[in-house]
């Protein structure tokens, strides 16, 4: 994420108030998932390749099955580019999950972020279905000040620009709308999933030489993002894990994690507890092929937003972040509620998502309740 975009918005001055939302858990119950025949599975000898519709729509998300497993995570010491915080090497065991085999694209994004399958009920008269009703109440970003792919085209081009509380929002929405639990990989799932059994710099091998047929970045992208799915994917058939855009993980990037870790860990995270930095993996189209590295590690920060004049500023998009997106996991075995509320869907402090001159407070939402306000447990 080398270059910073320069981008006008227009400054406004909020009033804030907010107190903690109780956990998503606890908030967003789902009714009967939407039938999708090859996503039901109880083993992982059972699981399959899924697609999943984003009902009221055209689009869907192609979902690859990844068997568990123990792996190396990091990079060894005489890898060339290395930097300290891809060690030490050590070994962590990863639960099965599926993992969406594209980024997240615009088309998809804004099925959420625009209301577009609730327009399109609207459109054609069609009645909510119980999932819509708690989908519906899931908060969505407040409206851009500008066109957030700056130029570069939507469609099918990987979505950017959203901070990871965005991403994480998202992934509630995806739940209710669907009725299966899905979420961002941990920094762990993505580097499994991004080495597919792999041990060298890149998931193709050792030659960098090679990069351009897997990967868009700074040599090939003709200074912009390009649509997914148009290089070779890696071994495990997952597309654009090197480069295209960086993408959001669920960790706290913490530059002594591994340095920290003493024995085995099953499906580690670093829950985060400070809104920086938040952890991206895999590089993005104006990086350099070192970035691109499946142990490459790196942290957001407050310059991802220095072009955004609001105060506060948005706690939806990162101005300056070109080169962020994201992907989606759904675990195996979903966590019950109080695991989720404990670890996976934790996250602090609770964002504050101010509206123009109004003060805005927290507020449980029930099934079938209508959202009465702007809030999340994330950021």
């Amino acid at each position: 994420m080398s270059r910073i975009c320069c981008v006008f918005f227009r400054a406004v001055l909020v009033t804030v108030t907010a107190v903690s939302a109780a956990p998503v858990s606890a908030q967003v119950a789902r009714p009967e998932p939407l039938k999708v025949a090859d996503a039901l599975a109880t083993t992982e000898a059972e699981m399959k390749p899924y697609t999943e519709p984003l009902e009221h729509t055209t689009f869907k998300l192609e979902m690859v099955p990844i068997r568990g497993g123990r792996f190396v995570i990091g990079s060894p010491a005489s890898e060339a580019d290395r930097a300290e915080d891809e060690g030490p090497q050590h070994e962590v065991q990863i639960s099965p999950f599926w993992m969406s085999k594209f980024e997240i694209t615009w088309n998809q994004y804004e099925v959420w972020g625009d209301r577009v399958d609730s327009l399109r009920r609207a459109a054609y008269n069609k009645p909510a279905t119980p999932r819509d009703k708690v989908a519906d109440s899931v908060t969505r970003p407040t409206p851009p000040y500008t066109d957030m792919s700056f130029g570069m085209g939507c469609e099918n081009n990987p979505a950017i620009c959203m901070t990871q509380h965005s991403a994480r929002m998202y992934c509630v929405w995806l739940s209710a709308k669907t009725g299966r639990y899905y979420r961002l990989p941990t920094e762990a799932e993505w580097e499994y999933a991004c080495r597919a059994g792999t041990t060298t710099a890149w998931s193709f091998g050792d030659d960098a030489a090679k990069l351009g047929d897997y990967a868009w970045y700074e040599a090939n992208s003709d200074g912009k993002y390009q649509p997914v799915g148009k290089k070779q994917p890696n071994p495990w058939g997952l597309y654009d894990m090197h480069g295209n855009v960086a993408e959001w993980v669920l960790d706290q990037y913490a530059a002594d994690t591994y340095a920290a870790r003493k024995e085995l860990l099953v499906d580690p995270l670093v829950v985060p507890l400070t809104e920086y930095p938040r952890a991206v993996r895999g590089g993005g189209w104006d990086d350099t092929p070192n970035m691109l590295r499946s142990a490459v590690r790196e942290g957001s920060n407050l310059d991802w937003k220095q072009q955004d004049p609001q105060i506060p500023q948005s706690i939806w998009y990162f101005t300056d972040a070109l080169g962020v997106g994201f992907r989606v996991v759904r675990p195996l075995t979903e966590p019950s509620d109080e695991e989720k509320a404990a670890k996976w869907d934790k996250s602090e402090p609770p964002q504050k998502d101010p509206e123009e001159g109004v003060s805005v407070r927290s507020e449980e939402r029930r099934v079938g309740k209508e959202c009465r306000s702007r809030w999340s447990p994330y950021h």
